[in-house]
């Protein structure tokens, strides 16, 4: 079958497309619309880079972390992790547009300036000054540019096609790539470099910065919320998601998230360099508000932390005293398992087997029922 009819009649029709984009930008057959991938026109090739970049074709997916990552740091729950950190921006600028502390921002900021990396694919808010609507893949080369970016939107947008235009045109050698685990996964399988003529430039992508994530929200669905600056999930007791001063409960969002997301395996995005969400400590929310949990993977993300310490670029809190940071590690092995369990009985429910995890199946075996 050509690889176009078989993503589509794989991933596309069946729910599975997450709209990461990295289908998208290296020919004109794919293109999105309002968080929906679509096929413009039909592509003769049967073995195409689309079919291998997408994240939710099947892969071996635990073969993939042992290539990248150190085998002895890697958590079955969480994929690689050298250190946990609680962290903020420094520049109350950076913390004032954030979804949480401004981690991200400022280390992709820092990033740009001491050469780790040349360029950064990034996600735009739309026009006007809110955060939440039509979000848009944008490239960005400039250091200054970085804290426009800053903010969270709950849309997916095709940020990966941005991705593999930038590598099409060879002009930037390290370009950081922010995204949440389904985009992660596609930039490692690019890396992986499954074609050996054809990679698209593969070895341009210089660095990787996750982003947690439980779901995204259907695109059409989030115009009843109207725009905003400053949107966040509050911790699972609140129940709510805030739109800057506007309390939303979660039982009018949940209607709202994808399809798509039911049947990813990964909330903290395992394939980075460094991850980064909301924090969760012991001492609660009151404390928490405003600081990020950030997660070192590599040891090319352990220099860009250790540098942002030294330049008083990031501010690192304590997680508390006695084991307050073994029991965060606990709590945040719990969500990532459950997580887990949920993707493999939704996959199992839907194909009667892990779908395109099955590939890795043993890896996965815990979480069978």
């Amino acid at each position: 079958m050509l690889s176009i009819l078989e993503l589509e009649r794989k991933v596309v029709k069946t729910d599975l497309c997450t709209n990461c984009g990295a289908c998208q930008g290296m020919c004109p057959y794919w293109r999105s619309y309002e968080g929906r991938t679509f096929v413009d026109y039909e592509c003769d090739r049967k073995e195409g880079r689309c079919k291998y970049f997408c994240p939710r074709m099947p892969a071996d997916v635990d073969g993939l972390l042992k290539q990248f990552f150190d085998e002895g740091d890697i958590v079955p729950q969480l994929g690689a992790v050298k250190e946990l950190y609680l962290t903020r921006a420094a520049d109350p600028e950076i913390r004032a547009k954030a979804q949480h502390g401004g981690t991200v921002t400022a280390l992709v900021e820092l990033a740009l300036q001491e050469g780790f990396i040349d360029a950064a694919v990034l996600s735009k808010a739309g026009e006007g000054d809110g955060a939440t609507l039509d979000p848009a893949g944008c490239l960005v080369t400039d250091p200054a540019e970085v804290r426009k970016c800053g903010g969270s939107s709950f849309q997916i947008p095709p940020t990966m096609a941005t991705l593999n235009e930038a590598l099409k045109d060879d002009v930037y050698k390290k370009i950081g790539v922010v995204g949440t685990p389904c985009k992660t996964l596609a930039a490692y399988k690019m890396m992986s470099k499954p074609f050996d003529d054809n990679d698209n430039n593969a070895d341009n992508i210089g660095m990787v910065f996750g982003l947690f994530c439980g779901w995204g929200l259907d695109w059409k669905g989030m115009e009843a919320f109207g725009d905003a600056a400053h949107v966040d999930i509050l911790p699972s007791k609140f129940h709510r998601m805030d739109l800057d001063d506007k309390q939303v409960d979660l039982d009018d969002v949940l209607p709202l998230v994808r399809e798509n997301c039911n049947y990813c395996y990964d909330m903290t995005a395992e394939f980075a360099d460094v991850s980064v969400g909301g924090a969760r400590s012991s001492e609660g929310w009151d404390v928490d508000k405003g600081w990020n949990q950030l997660i070192v993977r590599t040891e090319k993300g352990r220099k860009l932390v250790e540098l942002a310490r030294e330049k008083g670029v990031l501010e690192f809190r304590e997680f508390g005293g006695g084991d307050a940071k073994a029991a965060a590690m606990d709590k945040l092995k719990n969500a990532a398992a459950s997580k887990k369990a949920k993707a493999v009985s939704a996959l199992t429910d839907k194909y009667g087997d892990l779908g395109y995890l099955e590939p890795s199946k043993d890896a996965f075996k815990d979480y069978i029922k």
